[in-house]
């Protein structure tokens, strides 16, 4: 028998979450860390996968956010409420702010509470409407408030009005329309950008660059004992450079990030089936163990023997 072809459609795809441990990201094109600030969450992603880009509506909870933009593609983010200023890329702000990267760059945040927000990824990467271009990092602007507006009502109307298109033709027709609805907002933003001291920090490559050679060397030796000279050393910046760099992009010690990344390893290690809780700690550098129970605690709302006996089913 041969089966009938479904005919495509427009319907947002919408994943909710309220376990740490089982968030996923489903943005497509970008690949995303993170290292929750919470014990509990409520999540959401509203995804539209239209011809040649992504409309995307992430309801997003307290988190540290490592993200890395795909080949061939253009990424374009800017809030969808108002509330306390996302730490982006080691600057904070809130309103009026649009924010790009292409083919390859990254971004680091700091979101403390919870916020909405929005991403637009095209693809091919797009070249020809003269937006800002970039290179290793995302970088951030200020718009008018009108202009983040118009992209805030068009993300909404778009993903209340896709689900009414089902015919082939009418797909088709209607992604091509929206596509350039979109890009009509982003030229409207990218046209109405002011210069400002906060912009230039926050695109500073050579900043950028010192943290996330902070963060590739921290990612492979997290584990084992790091201290602060061998690791400028390994950087080539002293001491204090590498300290105000994490302290910039992370609003946070170097310490105090060390301690709470690691113990988020730790977690998703016990999750996944660990030996013991003892030889986990001190995999990833925690020797006092009723100090490291203790902030475990603190930090997931269970003990460590806890969340490995939930990974063995007891």
């Amino acid at each position: 028998m041969n089966s009938i072809p479904l005919a495509p459609t427009m319907a947002p795809k919408i994943f909710r979450f309220a376990d740490i441990d089982a968030f996923r990201s489903s943005v497509r094109h970008l690949s995303v860390d993170f290292t929750p600030l919470v014990r509990k969450i409520s999540a959401e992603q509203i995804i539209l996968n239209l011809a040649g880009c992504d409309v995307n509506y992430t309801r997003s909870f307290p988190r540290i956010v490592d993200a890395l933009l795909g080949p061939n593609s253009t990424a374009v983010g800017f809030s969808m409420d108002d509330g306390v200023p996302i730490r982006f890329n080691g600057v904070e702000r809130d309103r009026s702010v649009i924010v790009v990267g292409n083919s390859g760059a990254a971004y680091s945040a700091v979101e403390r509470t919870p916020r909405e927000y929005a991403s637009i990824v095209f693809t091919p990467q797009v070249d020809n409407r003269g937006w800002p271009q970039t290179e290793l990092n995302f970088k951030a602007f200020e718009t008018s408030e009108a202009a983040q507006s118009r992209l805030r009502r068009l993300v909404l109307q778009v993903l209340s009005i896709s689900p009414q298109f089902s015919e082939a033709s009418e797909v088709a027709e209607a992604s091509a329309a929206i596509k350039e609805s979109l890009f009509a907002a982003v030229d409207h933003a990218f046209a109405d950008v002011v210069a400002t001291n906060w912009a230039t920090r926050a695109n500073s490559a050579r900043q950028f660059k010192i943290f996330r050679d902070v963060e590739a060397i921290l990612s492979g030796d997290i584990g084992h004992p790091v201290y602060s000279g061998d690791l400028a050393g390994q950087i080539g910046v002293s001491v204090r450079t590498m300290h105000d760099a994490v302290q910039r992009y992370r609003g946070m010690s170097l310490h105090r990030y060390l301690r709470l990344r690691r113990l988020w390893l730790v977690r998703q290690r016990l999750l996944a089936g660990a030996h013991s809780v003892k030889a986990c700690a001190l995999a990833f550098g925690f020797w006092h163990l009723s100090d490291f129970s203790r902030s475990y605690r603190s930090q997931f709302g269970e003990s460590p023997s806890e969340t490995l006996a939930r990974s063995r089913g007891a």
